[in-house]
């Protein structure tokens, strides 16, 4: 699978300078780009802000049977992915583009969260590997020093839908991205150090007897921003108490607490400095027999997938 979005083809004069280039190496190519084409993620490719290349490592393979997954050693359910393949589809892909900051998808990962977001948003190339089965070959992330990447503690049939996650967690944290930059700043776990946003509100003022709360009608822009404090604190502690910290909040306002909406009050820009452009030069042909431009997945029984995220 080659590059989607605007920068696929393009290169010298006519690449785009995209400021991160995400790979995603999975045995499900087809079902990450049809994801990546809608949304915020077709319009960062459209502005030429992010670039997003899909391998499928299969193609990678060197028998007949483009075999990924073998028996584990020691017994068990299930099936492992083999290290061959995926270490190929790495070394052509950074061949092709240079080094990248390698992140593979499991269960037993560091966890994901904001701050790991916004320090991804600084890497020009991200590698996201999907897991499938059992998960991957150990020596496979010993040898090719993968990050282990976790987005929670629940277990997936693959990493698929966890590198959509990462991708567009950081995306949308790149300048130009989205239509207002302020609107990330003050987004959950944002630059309010780590609380969650405050309710927000929109037309009609009253719906089903519940009205808009008085304080975002007034005006007053400096009671609407201690009102949206106050209830974001309130939140914090409702919902996720972890976040809260040991500060026992913000002393109550007089403001009048219901619930917040958006006043539009302006919010800080996101700062970032422009990357150096990815060559979007077509794919090479792989050396070794003809292979089908879609190959037809794996049809062995996985028996469990507890070991992909």
């Amino acid at each position: 699978m080659g590059p989607i979005g605007p920068a696929s083809g393009r290169t010298g004069s006519d690449a785009v300078s995209i400021l991160t280039l995400f790979a995603i190496l999975t045995l499900f190519p087809e079902a990450v780009e049809a994801y990546a084409s809608e949304g915020i993620l077709r319009v960062a490719q459209e502005k030429g802000k992010i670039g997003i290349e899909c391998i499928d490592f299969r193609d990678f393979t060197r028998d007949r049977h483009r075999s990924v997954d073998d028996r584990p050693f020691g017994g068990g359910p299930g099936m492992l992915l083999r290290p061959e393949p995926i270490a190929e589809a790495v070394a052509w892909l950074e061949a092709r583009h240079g080094a990248f900051r390698r992140i593979a998808l499991c269960p037993a990962g560091q966890p994901f969260h904001q701050r790991r977001a916004e320090e991804y948003a600084d890497e020009e190339r991200i590698l996201l590997l999907c897991g499938r089965y059992e998960g991957f070959d150990a020596r496979l992330l010993d040898e090719l020093a993968f990050e282990e990447l976790s987005i929670g503690d629940y277990v997936l049939a693959g990493g698929e839908l966890a590198a959509l996650a990462v991708t567009e967690a950081v995306a949308r944290l790149l300048p130009g991205v989205l239509g207002d930059e302020r609107s990330a700043a003050e987004d959950s776990f944002g630059a309010s150090g780590g609380e969650l946003d405050c309710p927000h509100y929109t037309r009609p003022r009253v719906w089903r007897g519940r009205e808009v709360p008085p304080v975002l009608l007034s005006g007053d822009h400096a009671a609407i921003e201690r009102w949206r404090r106050t209830t974001a604190r309130e939140r914090t502690l409702r919902n996720r108490p972890d976040l809260a910290g040991n500060d026992a909040g913000p002393a109550r306002t007089d403001v009048s607490i219901s619930r917040p909406a958006d006043a539009g009050s302006p919010r800080p820009a996101h700062s970032g400095s422009p990357r150096p452009a990815h060559s979007g030069s077509p794919r090479p042909a792989h050396s070794g027999s003809p292979r089908p431009a879609h190959p037809t997945p794996n049809t062995r029984d996985p028996h469990g997938t507890r070991g992909s995220h």
